[in-house]
């Protein structure tokens, strides 16, 4: 939902709390036909080096190893097959890393870096792990900057795109702002390369239907793996109350300009009320392993009473899955109610799925919990305008 009158000063007073910001700049901002652009680099370093000497803390998540890796290779071409694409990525890396700790020392900075799969996030003690390293980092003045780890990840545990990735460390770090820098200055109703009444929106109030259908409006790869990306990770990262603010990385002191209250690409407010921390792992980072049907009044009760799942409510299993697992909550319709964490596995919720509760230990011979999903375990996402 768009917002029209007086952002520019909703946007001043939110910044004023900023204290911890997650910035991601992809590849569209840091190649040039395909490579590495050292140079823009340094500007970005430079422009990242002013923020932190008024006292910012910053984690930068950045593309670029595929694009450095062909640069340093002296190809004209892009990796096409996936072992080729990890292969250049190993090879690119760590240039890229060198690019930006050269950088960086020019203002007395230092880096580090590190290397992500989807998995670190969803084991939560590995998630827990990874908090604990970058606020160590944010807390010694060090910028730590995060990639996926493009040499090893495979659908299973990849993040996506540098967009989710971003989304995820932002509240990994229970950051007050992510910035992502693309090459456009924010989101457009249209494509601005095609239209040129194309217009700049410049806050908008909730991710909703009619904002991700914006993206439908750009032509080429851009519209289909670029704006929607970010705009999915503005949703995510919105929905634990924190802004985003996506703008045009291609301008000089763009990130200055930003912190300073100017009104450049498109603010995101964050939501009210706003997913705890662990809820909003569940929701966002957490894949599910499989799905638990719900009658009517196990509907009604999820959703607008906020219970707890029981296994009276429960019609269908679909998929195998263990203790603890995150599971899919969709009604008799197919719609997605949530998710949660299950407190029984998939072949004992068969058995006691439709039954009350105190007739769990008859049906097992033993009973761990009056609840398959407890609701401090469970997200609702129904009243969101876009599922996870």
């Amino acid at each position: 939902m768009e917002q029209k009158n007086g952002h520019g000063e909703l946007r001043k007073g939110y910044l004023k709390k900023v204290k911890k910001i997650v910035i991601k700049v992809g590849s569209a901002v840091l190649t040039d036909n395909g490579v590495l652009n050292r140079g823009t680099v340094r500007r970005l370093s430079e422009d990242i080096a002013r923020l932190k000497k008024k006292g910012y803390q910053i984690a930068l998540v950045s593309s670029g190893a595929i694009a450095s890796g062909v640069g340093k290779l002296g190809w004209t071409r892009k990796p096409e097959t996936i072992p080729q694409k990890q292969a250049v990525a190993a090879i690119g890396q760590g240039s890229l890393i060198y690019a930006y700790e050269e950088a960086f020392q020019a203002h007395g900075l230092l880096v580090a870096q590190l290397l992500l799969t989807r998995e670190d996030l969803t084991h939560r003690q590995r998630y827990l792990n990874a908090h604990n390293t970058l606020i160590t980092l944010l807390d010694w003045g060090i910028i730590p900057i995060i990639n996926e780890n493009d040499t090893v990840a495979v659908d299973e545990i990849k993040f996506g795109d540098n967009d989710n990735l971003s989304a995820l460390i932002a509240h990994l770090i229970e950051s007050d702002l992510l910035i992502i820098l693309t090459d456009t200055e924010g989101l457009y109703d249209r494509d601005p390369r095609q239209d040129p009444k194309a217009r700049l929106i410049p806050v908008i109030e909730r991710v909703d239907a009619k904002t991700v259908q914006y993206t439908s409006n750009y032509s080429g790869d851009w519209g289909l793996g670029g704006m929607r990306s970010k705009i999915l990770a503005a949703q995510k990262v919105t929905a634990g109350g924190i802004p985003v603010i996506i703008a045009g990385g291609r301008r000089e002191g763009v990130l200055s300009d930003l912190m300073q209250g100017k009104p450049l690409g498109t603010f995101f407010l964050p939501q009210r009320p706003m997913l705890n921390r662990k809820k909003h792992w569940i929701a966002f980072t957490l894949k599910p392993k499989g799905e638990v049907m719900v009658d009517d009044g196990a509907r009604k009760a999820l959703v607008e009473k906020g219970k707890s799942l029981l296994p009276s409510g429960i019609l269908a299993v679909e998929g195998r899955f263990g203790i603890g697992a995150c599971v899919r909550i969709v009604d008799p319709r197919g719609e997605i109610l949530g998710k949660g964490l299950v407190n029984y596995p998939s072949s004992d919720i068969m058995k006691i799925m439709g039954v009350k509760t105190s007739e769990i230990a008859k049906r097992l011979t033993y009973k761990y919990a009056d609840e398959v999903i407890h609701r401090d375990n469970m997200v609702i996402t129904l009243d969101r305008d876009a599922h996870p």
